[in-house]
């Protein structure tokens, strides 16, 4: 079929007295299909007005697909028990011309973001392999909307403590903060609420307040307005994580940061741009952090026990014998455990990322051999 513009030039041509062999030879089209398109004087395509093959079929078929669930494979079948032989591709391609268990089809938008206006922050489970054993992670991401600056790290579990570790790290690789984080209705940041209405834990509102930034939720169903984190997470595990086993936690941590780096250093097409190059004009518009940043922990009392442990998070860690049925402080942060009888008494371990009801005993702590454990004492006579 002749497109509209073949049909203005042959009406053209004709109307500068060319005869319909030479327009045929310069178009390189049939002479019939030229006299054809002269004898309707009109250059607009004609409409095709053929029946379909699944034409009569069409009550059945949309019945059939609000039974079937909208499964064309199904409705196929309970058609070809009807004695009704449709391909599967005839049917597909009826029901996408008529819009039959079609949703409409709707434009993606666009969010428009000014430097340091916005951050976007969101996790997704992903699986790794640390210390060659296959375990479930949530890996934890950051994105400036403006720059498209990345940064994400990945953690055994995530809760509000690990939000509060990631969030601060986040910032300090930023070196400052937006005056929004878009997160999408975590319950580790809600209290109550969703979209606009949603209401903070007053725990991270206070975290927010220490660097200047506001905790604000996308509606329910609006996954475009957290596109920009959540297209990254593709990314990290088709990129990153293929192929790549890691000794620890914080070697695998590392090794995002300095994937980051490069990451955020390479030419993006979408944005015609690098990000690190389009971070330089941003950082001005980030709010700057405090003068002291503290460390994000949390704070227990723990009662040692008569191996002289103390169980944190299912891990015990040894503190000397003498502090045995004392109570003491356990302050927890993202790398260490700090175990405090008094001002004079402390202990500090590493802390153990994941629950593995291990047992940590430094050197110091350890009986001399030759020294047996006291026997308890009996009662009986």
């Amino acid at each position: 079929m002749l497109s509209q513009s073949q049909r203005v030039a042959i009406m053209e041509l004709h109307a500068q007295k060319v005869s319909e062999r030479a327009i045929a030879r310069v178009l390189q089209v049939n002479r019939r299909t030229v006299h054809a398109v002269l004898r309707t004087g009109s250059t607009a395509v004609p409409l095709l007005s053929r029946a379909e093959i699944c034409d009569p079929h069409r009550d059945q078929i949309v019945a059939l697909l609000a039974r079937c669930k909208n499964n064309l494979v199904r409705v196929q079948e309970e058609l070809a028990t009807s004695r009704a032989q449709l391909s599967y591709s005839a049917l597909t391609a009826f029901c996408r011309r008529h819009g039959i268990g079609q949703a409409p089809v709707v434009a993606a938008g666009r969010y428009h973001f000014d430097p340091g206006q916005e951050m976007q922050h969101d996790t997704s489970p992903h699986m790794v392999e640390v210390a060659g054993k296959r375990l479930k992670a949530q890996t934890a991401s950051a994105v400036l909307c403006y720059s498209r600056l990345l940064f994400f790290q990945i953690y055994p579990t995530f809760n509000r403590f690990d939000c509060k570790v990631f969030l601060t790290e986040a910032l300090r690789y930023f070196n400052g903060s937006t005056k929004r984080v878009e997160i999408d209705n975590t319950h580790v940041v809600v209290l109550r609420g969703t979209g606009r209405a949603m209401v903070p834990v007053p725990e991270m509102v206070a975290f927010a307040d220490r660097y200047g930034f506001q905790f604000v939720a996308h509606e329910l169903g609006d996954a475009n307005r957290s596109a920009h984190v959540e297209r990254q997470f593709w990314h990290i595990e088709n990129n990153f994580l293929a192929g790549r086993s890691f000794s620890s936690w914080q070697d695998m941590n590392q090794q995002a940061r300095a994937w980051c780096d490069r990451v955020n250093a390479t030419y993006k097409k979408h944005l015609r741009a690098v990000p690190r190059e389009l971070f330089v004009m941003e950082q001005q518009h980030l709010q700057p952090l405090p003068v002291w940043v503290p460390e994000v922990y949390r704070l227990q009392e723990r009662m040692v026990d008569v191996e002289g442990y103390v169980t944190v998070n299912s891990n015990r860690y040894s503190v000397p014998v003498e502090w045995i049925g004392r109570r003491v402080e356990v302050r927890e942060s993202y790398r260490k455990i700090d175990i405090q009888l008094d001002a004079r008494h402390l202990v500090t371990h590493e802390r153990v990322a994941v629950a593995e009801n291990r047992h940590i005993l430094l050197a110091e702590h350890r009986r001399p051999r030759g020294i047996k454990r006291v026997a308890s004492i009996s009662t009986a006579s």
